[in-house]
């Protein structure tokens, strides 16, 4: 684990790294932009299994496994609710606020969380993404929203919460 989560902090560095070359060779809207040239599609091809799940729910419990084993503490919290499929990611752990200071940035926020906010957003039209909480600002956790309008059961045409 400690080894993945090097690696992801590798990433990171690189990603901040890239971001703040853009942004002095061009504006920072349009390095942010070039920055998420293809990560639509590359969260497609990551989201894409898990929110095909029945619910979001369902898709994100299922990518806890993932963000424990690169050392990540996520809890998942279905808030569906009025014909809304909608979830909670709860993030206990930031493994980005460290690094990004060594990189010039004050939070990781805009670099690193609204960069994959915005490209899920791409990815999926549908599904509707808000940060509520960041550690970054003094928070305790870092909290997701997601929702998108509830899938019918294909069987019998009902909501999938029969309690909404």
């Amino acid at each position: 684990m400690q080894k993945k989560n090097s690696e992801l902090i590798e990433a990171a560095g690189k990603k901040f790294a890239q971001f703040r070359e853009l942004s002095r060779e061009q504006s920072e809207a349009e390095a942010w932009e070039t920055m998420l040239e293809g990560f639509p599609e590359l969260q497609k091809q990551r989201m894409g299994p898990l929110l095909a799940l029945h619910t979001l729910a369902e898709g994100f419990r299922a990518a806890v496994p993932y963000f424990k084993a690169v050392g990540m503490d996520m809890d998942v919290v279905d808030i569906s609710n009025r014909g809304m499929d909608a979830v909670l990611e709860i993030q206990r752990f930031c493994p980005y606020l460290e690094v990004c200071t060594e990189y010039g940035f004050e939070t990781p926020c805009h670099v690193i969380c609204e960069m994959d906010m915005e490209a899920s957003h791409r990815a999926f039209p549908e599904m509707k993404g808000e940060i509520l909480c960041r550690q970054a600002f003094g928070c305790p956790v870092c909290i997701f929203k997601y929702q998108r309008p509830e899938k019918k059961d294909a069987g019998t045409g009902k909501p999938a919460h029969p309690e909404t």
